[in-house]
């Protein structure tokens, strides 16, 4: 996609840090620089003043990744790409049925209305909740770890959506500040909404988060 688009050597491109490892390998095969922009802490897709500061007259092209079913400011990142000359790419997630999409944002729903002490995500702009993510109080990875450790023993799948921002990984490894990419590593618990669902299988979901989630506060 990167040498179609006559992207290469010499050329920078800026990218996500926060998961899609595979996105920044592509860039390095391509024989370009992968720059690291932070993302925007509601959509976790590429934040527009973040993606606008990594701009430099070397920068060739940015690559949007659309997360968890929610999409990036699109109308924002080509404005900027319009301003700089700039090559706007994206990378979406796999499409699910209506039916499906449906059903998860019922049950998307009903873990709005009744979960406490996690911070639910924000459901707009359509969100198709390929994955429904949390965020833990309290004191970041340690209590975000615990927690999740919790509700596994309860019977509850939930899962850490990404463990080690690309920056961080050996082979991508970069002095940047990404603060809103490294606080959403931290943070962040996915919990489940799949289509089969049932509600006996909700409600426990519910039970054992709110069971758990008045326990954890803030440091100060």
């Amino acid at each position: 996609m990167l040498r179609a688009a006559g992207v290469g050597v010499g050329d920078e491109v800026v990218v996500p840090a926060f998961g899609n490892v595979e996105v920044a390998e592509a860039v390095t095969q391509a024989g370009a620089l992968p720059v690291f922009a932070d993302i925007d802490p509601v959509t976790y897709c590429l934040a527009p003043g973040a993606v606008e500061a990594a701009v430099t007259p070397r920068t060739a092209t940015v690559v949007v990744v659309h997360r968890f079913g929610r999409s990036a400011d699109l109308a924002r990142l080509h404005a900027i790409g319009q301003r700089h000359g700039l090559l706007v790419l994206e990378q979406g997630e796999s499409e699910a049925p209506y039916d499906e999409i449906a059903q998860r944002r019922e049950r998307a729903a009903y873990l709005d209305a009744k979960l406490k002490g996690v911070r639910k995500p924000d459901g707009g702009d359509g969100h198709t909740y390929q994955q429904y993510v949390v965020r833990v109080p309290g004191n970041g990875r340690p209590d975000r770890d615990a927690f999740a450790l919790a509700l596994r023993a309860k019977g509850v799948e939930c899962r850490v959506p990404v463990k080690t921002p690309v920056h961080r990984l050996p082979e991508f490894r970069r002095c940047v500040s990404l603060p809103e990419t490294e606080r959403a590593a931290d943070e962040t618990l996915t919990l489940p909404v799949d289509a089969s669902l049932t509600k006996r299988e909700m409600q426990r979901i519910v039970s054992a988060c709110n069971a758990l989630g008045g326990l954890l506060q803030p440091a100060f």
